[in-house]
């Protein structure tokens, strides 16, 4: 996993070109105002996802992973968000499994035993997550927030 804020963005020499086209992409446009939806931006290579969501309490959430894709999530309005997130370890029980399909997806039941992180996001703040990385996206800090979230979806094989 790897966070930081579109205005303070110097580690991005440190990253594969995708991730930084993806970053980059997030500085240069305004998705704040942007239409909800799915689009790509390079194909199946890179898919941009517009989303208007609400957090939600921590308990009313499914850990989450993905394996063909890297989620560069990214708070474009709204909050706070909190999003959880620990090493996928193998050890997780699943819920639903849905990798071998378009959405590429594995959610798992919540386990109180992981020792999992939060992150605080911010208007700005980004969080790359890898098919490594288990995370929980639009946990409530404090009274639930609506939210402007984006995900690009970079392929982890255009980054290898």
């Amino acid at each position: 996993m790897i966070s930081g804020n579109i205005y303070e963005s110097s580690e991005l020499a440190l990253l594969p070109e995708p991730l930084r086209r993806a970053v980059n992409f997030l500085k240069e446009n305004d998705l704040a105002h942007h239409e909800p939806g799915r689009f790509e931006l390079d194909g199946e290579n890179m898919i941009l996802q517009v989303l208007d969501v609400t957090t939600k309490p921590r308990e009313e959430l499914r850990p989450e992973c993905h394996r063909r894709y890297i989620d560069v999530q990214f708070l474009a309005a709204g909050g706070p968000e909190r999003i959880g997130w620990y090493p996928d370890l193998g050890s997780g029980v699943v819920d639903e499994d849905l990798l071998d399909t378009p959405r590429d997806i594995r959610f798992y039941k919540n386990d109180p035993a992981q020792r999992e992180g939060i992150l605080e996001m911010q208007v700005g703040s980004y969080a790359m997550f890898f098919p490594w990385d288990v995370h929980i996206p639009a946990i409530q800090a404090g009274q639930p927030a609506d939210l402007r979230k984006i995900v690009i979806k970079v392929a982890l094989d255009t980054c290898l």
